[in-house]
């Protein structure tokens, strides 16, 4: 099955991590700074948070990762409403001078193997946001985006910020699914999932300890690949080798068809 699902890094030592890049298809370049711009700080900002000890434990997770996701959602706000063209408002344009275009920086981040559900699920969201930007026509204008681009980038960080205000911060649905709604320290500061999660969710194992990167094991990826310098890169393997999951021990075999098996947990 062909599918724009996220990118396995399967390369080297990092195979074994987990870790996923947006689907950017055959759009490996594009010439709109501004697109350019969000995608490497979103990527960055995502690939932070997904590598902080929050993500290997299945309880809620810190304070420190709940701010560090709010300063994501409303930095990648801000950017999409700043820069917004509305449609019937003339497009600045260059008459001399184009810019070449430029690789995507990506930034492989923990995600297929990731224990924390909450942070799965708007790691998720935030990866599919990151491959419409990279796959969307508007790479090949040089200078502006559409409010049709930003709301289309954008619908999947607001979807993100609601999940985690109304989830951990139990902030009203109808209010924060509001478009210009933004925590305040106050609120921050409130945040304590004793008080609603079960005794169950609050308590987990402790993970392998031995395998996770130092900060500088971690270099060669914080700092960005261009898309250029990475290699094929597969799907993650959801089903056995060799076969469909149409009945089990009973599965049929698919000619020419071969995947990777995931690593062990």
């Amino acid at each position: 099955m062909k599918n724009d699902a996220f990118l396995w890094y399967n390369v080297g030592e990092w195979a074994d991590y987990g870790l996923a890049v947006p689907n950017f298809g055959n759009d490996k370049t594009s010439q709109n700074g501004t697109i350019l711009y969000l995608v490497q700080v979103m990527g960055r900002n995502l690939q932070s948070i997904m590598w902080h000890p929050d993500s290997r434990l299945r309880t809620p997770p810190s304070i420190n990762t709940v701010t560090r996701i709010h300063k994501l959602c409303t930095r990648a706000r801000s950017i999409l409403s700043a820069r917004a063209v509305p449609p019937g408002t003339p497009n600045m344009e260059s008459v001399h001078a184009i810019p070449a275009p430029e690789d995507f920086l990506v930034f492989p981040t923990p995600y297929f193997k990731v224990r924390n559900a909450w942070l799965k699920e708007y790691a998720g969201l935030i990866l599919l946001s990151l491959t419409e930007a990279m796959q969307h026509q508007e790479n090949a204008k040089p200078i502006e985006i559409s409010e049709t681009f930003a709301g289309l980038v954008g619908q999947y960080v607001q979807r993100v910020y609601k999940l985690m205000c109304v989830d951990l911060l139990r902030v009203p649905a109808e209010e924060a699914e509001k478009p210009d709604f933004t925590l305040t320290q106050e609120q921050l500061a409130s945040y304590d999932p004793s008080q609603w999660f079960t005794s169950t969710e609050m308590i987990d194992t402790v993970p392998d300890l031995g395998s996770w990167p130092t900060e500088d094991d971690l270099k060669i990826l914080t700092d960005g690949i261009p898309t250029s310098a990475l290699p094929v890169l597969p799907r993650w393997p959801s089903y056995p080798p060799n076969f469909v999951a149409t009945g089990g021990e009973g599965a049929t075999p698919v000619a020419g068809e071969s995947f990777p098996a995931p690593p062990g947990p």
